[in-house]
């Protein structure tokens, strides 16, 4: 049965090209994985709006050299459409996005994309009980539902450091592939999950290169490999299902008793011991904070690409930049033709960045303006109809990120199903059910390594300190709390 915005002939899939039943902002794992499993119900009526050319989102932008996955490829893709010959177990950055223009093809969701539409305001109808979405070229639209799928790692965020550099810069998101870094000498500020994979990428192309970590990541060995192909669909399962208690059980050490990573730290104090013999440089390499504070990193490749003698390290803030290098913390000044930047992403402001406009005129950015909150990740009190992917507190430190994308997708797909056999015009989350639950993260966040393991990280917000990305507790957990929908908890109308 298809789910219509109105009755209409039976022989009608889609009413006017612009009024839909759901409006998806966003073409990457969410939006392609929530728009899936729509389309699996009977809820065809939608459009995915897409500011790139392509779909994809982060697998899309990340073109850096030695882009990978650090979650292995079996489990880092949909459980409904899983793939049968990945190459290797943490696949490349090239193979996923193949994967996904592989699962949209054959999903037909491709010609359901507009892409290039960049959404630049959405306003909730309370009359009508419709979304009104309006893009920057002026295109309108109507939703009975709003889902906003812009991922979290969307936007780079480049140091605001004093000085002008006067050769090629660009952040490892937006990698420019005109600049050649043979025999130059290059700058990479930033020491997190993009720069252990492109440093070792390009170290023996460039002439000198010189890294500045303001902190020290922990590092665990990759164990990476071939991955035998054609698997039978049972293999699949079996692989996938012991690959997600493999990650499942590290959740523990995560949430409940950081005393448990102990054995973890030993494991990545080995590593770096056994990767590197200047005593200096491992001093300068060994973090100071619990491992698993910060994100957890995978590399075999990157302490070795330190050690090469046409590498320097330096430690602490970048003081500023010049025209012809970067001045470090001590006030070295370190020559250079390039400068990259691996300083990651701004996480916090990504769905605030359009104009959404929610019940009585409330704006989404007010009403987030001490921090994101949402009742599991996914509805706003305040927002009828309105469903966030990857949103608030919904990220992992342990596991596969798809797990809880796709949690998410069915909660939405039975809130849609849930208006649509009541007979009602919106579902909205009470504003008591949302401030219970964000009490309950901030409480078991409390108790989490990201909160007591003696560091600062981009996991909290910079305006209140809070923890507003991570789940707080087992993948498992999650799962089970949107299983169903709690009735007490949303006001249908």
């Amino acid at each position: 049965m298809t789910f219509l915005a109105e009755p209409v002939c039976p022989d009608q899939v889609v009413p006017r090209a612009n009024e839909l039943d759901v409006v998806i902002i966003g073409a990457g794992f969410s939006g392609l994985g929530v728009a899936a499993l729509l389309d699996r119900a009977g809820i065809r009526s939608f459009r995915i709006l897409e500011e790139a050319s392509d779909l994809g989102g982060v697998w899309r932008d990340n073109t850096y050299p030695g882009c990978a996955c650090d979650i292995p490829s079996p489990l880092y893709s949909f459980s409904f459409d899983q793939k049968a010959n990945w190459t290797r177990l943490f696949a490349p950055q090239p193979e996923i996005l193949a994967y996904l223009h592989d699962v949209a093809r054959r999903r037909g969701l491709t010609d359901r994309t507009r892409f290039g539409t960049r959404v630049a305001r959405a306003s909730w109808d309370s009359a009508d009980a419709r979304w009104e979405v309006e893009t920057e070229s002026g295109e309108r639209y109507r939703a009975r539902f709003l889902i906003s799928a812009v991922g979290a790692l969307h936007h780079p965020v480049v140091p605001d450091l004093p000085g002008v550099f006067a050769g090629p810069a660009f952040h490892s998101a937006n990698w420019d592939h005109s600049v050649d870094l043979q025999g130059k000498r290059v700058a990479v500020i930033g020491t997190g999950a993009s720069a252990i994979q492109f440093v070792p990428a390009i170290v023996d192309q460039v002439a000198e290169l010189a890294v500045f970590q303001r902190t020290a990541p922990w590092i665990m060995p990759k164990l990476d490999r071939p991955m035998s192909t054609a698997w039978f669909p049972p293999h699949r399962w079996y692989v996938r299902r012991r690959l997600f208690w493999i990650h499942e059980n590290r959740a523990a050490g995560f949430v409940q008793d950081p005393v448990r990573m102990a054995q973890t730290a030993r494991y990545a104090r080995g590593h770096l011991n056994r990767q590197v013999s200047d005593a200096d440089l491992r001093a300068r390499l060994t973090p100071d904070y619990t491992v698993g504070c910060k994100r957890l990193l995978i590399s075999n490749d990157w302490y070795p690409a330190l050690t090469r003698p046409h590498v320097s390290v330096h430690t602490g803030d970048v003081r500023s930049i010049g025209p012809d290098g970067v001045v470090a913390a001590d006030g070295t000044v370190v020559p250079a033709d390039v400068l990259i930047y691996g300083t990651g992403f701004d996480a916090h402001n990504n769905v605030t960045r359009m104009a959404i406009t929610g019940r009585a005129g409330v704006r989404l950015k007010d009403a987030w303006s001490q921090g994101m909150s949402a009742y599991l990740g996914t509805t706003v009190a305040g927002f009828p109809n309105m469903f966030v992917m990857a949103g608030p507190n919904t990220g992992l430190g342990h596991n596969s990120q798809i797990v809880m994308i796709e949690a998410q997708a069915r909660h939405i797909v039975d809130c849609v199903k849930r208006v649509w056999r009541s007979r009602a015009r919106s579902i909205e989350v009470t504003a008591e059910a949302q401030l219970r639950f964000n009490e309950w993260v901030q409480d078991r966040m409390a108790h989490t390594v990201w909160e007591s393991g003696g560091c600062r990280s981009w996991y909290q917000d910079p305006r209140t300190g809070r923890n507003t990305l991570l789940w707080p507790d087992t993948t498992v957990e999650f799962l089970r709390r949107t299983r169903r929908i709690r009735r007490l908890d949303f006001v249908l109308s």
